[in-house]
């Protein structure tokens, strides 16, 4: 940790998700709430994936992966965000602060490369149904999967890096937010940090405009496919469900980039913490629900897990 012309710090001092007392109670328990049926959700989402053959194939693989992701990313910063709620004096020591920086930025990264190749699986899927099968085999799926976790994790090491060698000295302001967050931190360093914020839009522009830009492509072909299906309804029940997609792709990449690459510039009291709840919290919840709701295959997975267990249920009763 660099050296400032003040003490270093031992730890940050952070602040809650709202300044009023009298709202923790009820923040407490929404983002409570949030977070169990997260974890609730994508728990019963991968169980299934995994118990149900007839699930186990690409775009299954790549939902799990996604479920995971999520799973750890919620648990990351908001368990913390929960117990701060709860305490006066909220501090991390400077070694755990860093490690969720580093850690939220990289299943942050993650989940931006994986939306991607699933917007191209199901593009392949609809658009190219014959040949399907023989282009995204399951080595394909899983090396997605495999390369959006690795340069997810190594493209943001420079950034955690260098936001973790900057001086960061006792005098200056707790950090604004709910958890380390990268640009939070960088501003109560005591240090110029326009190399840092440079080095932000370097590795953020191509992770974030990158699969985003191929992701509205992707769609647009799904759209025009759509269209020229002969059927009213399945052209309006595909055009609900890829809204459904495009709204929380759009509500993930929206706010990750209003927090990441917004111009420099003084921002609202409290505007970025409500940003970063729509990705940190919002998504997470919302993401098993829009790739799970409207999918027969899940439905009819679900439908047989609970025939299952009635019948050993019943089967126990007998007996």
């Amino acid at each position: 940790m660099g050296q400032g012309n003040m003490t270093a710090l031992a730890e940050f001092l952070l602040l809650s998700l709202s300044a009023r007392p009298a709202l923790q109670p009820l923040l407490f328990t929404a983002v409570l709430a949030s977070y169990l049926a997260t974890l609730l959700g994508n728990a019963l989402l991968v169980s299934l994936i995994l118990l149900d053959s007839r699930l186990h194939r690409p775009m299954y693989r790549l939902l799990t992966h996604l479920a995971l992701l999520d799973v750890a990313y919620v648990s990351t910063t908001v368990p913390q965000a929960l117990a701060h709620m709860l305490v006066r004096r909220r501090a991390l020591p400077l070694a755990r602060c860093g490690a969720q920086l580093y850690v939220a930025l990289s299943l942050g990264s993650t989940e931006a490369l994986l939306l991607a190749s699933m917007a191209v699986d199901r593009c392949l899927a609809i658009c190219r149904p014959l040949h399907y099968a023989a282009i995204m085999t399951p080595g394909l799926s899983g090396g997605l999967a495999g390369g959006a976790w690795t340069l997810g994790f190594l493209l943001s090491v420079p950034n955690a890096a260098a936001a973790l060698h900057l001086p960061y000295c006792i005098g200056r302001p707790p950090i604004d937010h709910f958890f380390c967050e990268l640009p939070a931190v960088l501003r109560v360093a005591c240090a110029d940090t326009a190399p840092n914020r440079a080095l932000v839009y370097a590795v953020g522009v191509p992770i974030l405009l990158g699969p985003f830009s191929r992701i509205l492509t992707s769609y647009g072909l799904i759209l025009a496919t759509v269209l020229r299906l002969p059927s009213v309804r399945g052209r309006r029940k595909a055009l609900s469900t890829c809204g459904a997609h495009l709204a929380v792709v759009g509500l993930f990449y929206g706010t990750v980039m209003a927090m990441y690459l917004r111009p420099k510039g003084p921002t609202p009291a409290g505007r970025h913490k409500l940003t970063a709840v729509f990705y940190i919290v919002v998504t997470p919840l919302l993401n098993p629900l829009i790739y799970s709701l409207r999918n027969k295959d899940v439905h009819s997975a679900a439908r047989y897990a609970v025939a299952h267990l009635k019948g050993m249920r019943a089967g126990s009763i007998e007996s």
